[in-house]
């Protein structure tokens, strides 16, 4: 309390920004969450597909194995239907192995680059962040969207009038965006298809 009170603190500039709604409106966040969205489909897809190779071979060998009791075959044709069903058991054990080993794989390159893009982009979020709060002579940013491991905001009050850098500090991180990307995506007039005809 004696510290907060003390002069040295009453004179402390501080600024606030809104992390969240920088990096969710940043356009690299924005390109980087297509080209992960994409990556995820992708994957998705590759694993669809070993799926479906998986039961099939799967299908196969239970009508093989089924075979093998055919009793209007020969004994030795039976013995072979088995051997036949046994080596199919094996492929569908190994398919069951490779798909284990994709999923996890899959995921874990997918969380990594993640992590990757999300601290490239904080990184140079915090760059223009710390440069725009310097040059105004802040000594201290607060984020308002933080919260608490108890899920209580950090900031429980601030005043958002001029100490507020995050609009300053967005539209310099999107002032070098690609035109498409710059461009906000219009919202169409829904058409009224339920007038009711006289």
């Amino acid at each position: 309390m004696a510290l907060l009170g003390s002069p040295a603190w009453a004179q402390t500039r501080i600024a606030t920004v809104d992390m969240r709604k920088l990096f969710d409106d940043y356009y690299k966040t924005k390109a980087a969450r297509a080209v992960l969205d994409a990556q995820k489909a992708d994957m998705e897809k590759e694993h669809a597909n070993m799926v479906e190779d998986w039961k099939k071979q799967k299908d196969d060998y239970q009508t093989t194995l089924a075979s093998a009791s055919d009793q209007a075959v020969s004994t030795d044709e039976r013995e072979k239907r088995k051997k036949l069903a046994e080596d199919k058991l094996k492929q569908v054990k190994k398919s069951e192995e490779g798909l284990v080993d994709y999923e996890r794989s899959a995921q874990s390159t997918y969380q990594d680059q993640i992590s990757r893009v999300h601290d490239k982009v904080i990184e140079e979020i915090r760059s223009v962040l710390e440069a725009k709060a310097r040059s105004a002579g802040y000594a201290l940013v607060l984020d308002v969207a933080a919260v608490g491991a108890n899920g209580i905001p950090i900031v429980l009050y601030h005043n958002n009038t001029d100490s507020d850098l995050t609009q300053a500090i967005l539209e310099q991180l999107n002032a070098t965006a690609p035109p498409e990307a710059a461009k906000a995506p219009e919202k169409q007039p829904e058409k009224k298809t339920d007038k009711k005809r006289p």
